[in-house]
Parts: structure tokens; C-alpha cells; sequence
């Protein structure tokens, strides 16, 4: 059976490299906010840019808060959909998904690290997943962040910007990647094309 991908849609996010992306992958997706249809996917795409604050106030009208944590096929958030799955993030001191304990901080800027994370940067896996099959180590991955989710028991892969975070995290059907795979090249489609085959 073709997957039936559903991109959860009302997190801010200009959707259009992810499809793209999809599209290359010959994969069959559509974009939602209703419950239903969600719970019916195959896969969930949580993507999101922006303020925390904001897509959960989203995500809040759109009853989807209480939805999200209980869903049982396999979840990927990318960026700040990543940072939604925490319990807290320090932007606006906002509660989150509380899918996994604790809180996404907040880059601090200096000569060296200007703040948003912009640009190429490279994975220290961790160990492998899934997710992270026939991605080498050291691999590049594209990042627009200024808040990042520190080092945790749920994190596959870290990143070097100031200090280490963590740029994969799973946990059960959960996945977050801070880096934008649709926007990452053919490394960023292996691991989108990884993440489908995750039954």
C-alpha cells in the first residue's frame, strides 16, 4: 500500500521545498489540519519556521495539541516542528508537546556564532536508526535556527555550533531533525526516503 503522507500544515511554514522534496520521492502526501485525516496518515510531517509561541497557538485551535502526542505511526518534526515535541522552549518561556522531557534554549550570539545557526553544518552520529541508514558521519545537512534542543538520552546524531546539540532525536514513532532534509540534498532525501519506509 503507497504511503499516505499527511503534512500537518498550520505551523507557518512555507511548505513548497518539503514538497518538492516529496514529489521526487514519488510519494503520495497531503496537506491537513483535520484530526481525521491525520490519524488515518500512514506518516506525519510536522515542518514548521517561526515563533514556538505561535504554532502552538496554531496548533491549539486547530484541536491538534492533545492529537499530536498520541499518535502511533511514525512522526518526523523538522526545525521548530523538531522543538515542538519538547515539553518547554525558552522562547517566550512556551509549553510545548511534552513528548520528550525538557526544554529548547536559546542560542547566544558571539563574534564567531551569529545567531540565527545559518548554513551548511555537518552530524556526529551517535548511533544508527532507521532514520540515519546509509548516512555517513560528518555528512552536511542545512540549519536556520536560533533555539536549539540540548544534549539528551533521546539524541542519534549532535552538532557543533558554540557548543554541541542535538540535531536527530527519536523517541518510539517520534523523530525531530533541527537541519532541513527537503532543503539538504541528496543526503536530506535519503533520510526523508529512510523515514518512509518506517512502518
Amino acid at each position: 500500500m503507497k504511503q499516505q503522507v499527511a503534512i500537518i500544515s498550520s505551523v507557518g511554514s512555507n511548505l513548497a521545498s518539503l514538497k518538492f522534496a516529496l514529489d521526487r520521492l514519488d510519494v503520495n502526501y497531503f496537506e491537513t489540519e483535520e484530526p481525521q485525516k491525520i490519524i488515518n496518515s500512514s506518516h506525519v510531517i510536522l515542518p514548521g519556521v517561526g515563533s514556538a509561541q505561535k504554532a502552538i497557538e496554531s496548533l491549539k485551535k486547530n484541536d491538534l495539541i492533545k492529537l499530536i502526542p498520541l499518535l502511533s505511526q511514525p512522526t518526523l518534526g523538522i526545525c521548530l516542528g523538531m522543538q515542538l515535541l519538547m515539553q518547554t522552549s525558552s522562547e517566550n518561556d512556551c509549553e510545548c508537546l511534552g513528548i520528550i522531557e525538557g526544554n529548547c534554549e536559546s542560542f547566544v550570539a558571539d563574534n564567531e556564532h551569529p545567531v540565527p545557526h545559518m548554513g551548511w553544518n555537518s552530524l556526529n552520529i551517535n548511533y544508527s536508526t532507521e532514520l540515519t541508514s546509509q548516512i555517513k558521519e560528518g555528512e552536511y545537512f542545512y540549519f536556520v535556527h536560533g533555539y536549539y534542543i540540548p544534549i539528551l538520552k533521546e539524541t542519534i546524531s549532535t552538532t557543533e555550533y558554540a557548543s554541541s546539540f542535538s540535531s536527530i532525536i527519536q523517541k518510539d514513532n517520534f523523530f525531530g531533525t533541527q537541519f532541513h532534509p527537503e532543503k539538504s540534498g541528496s543526503q536530506g532525501a535519503t533520510l526523508l526516503s529512510n523515514f518512509l519506509t518506517i512502518k
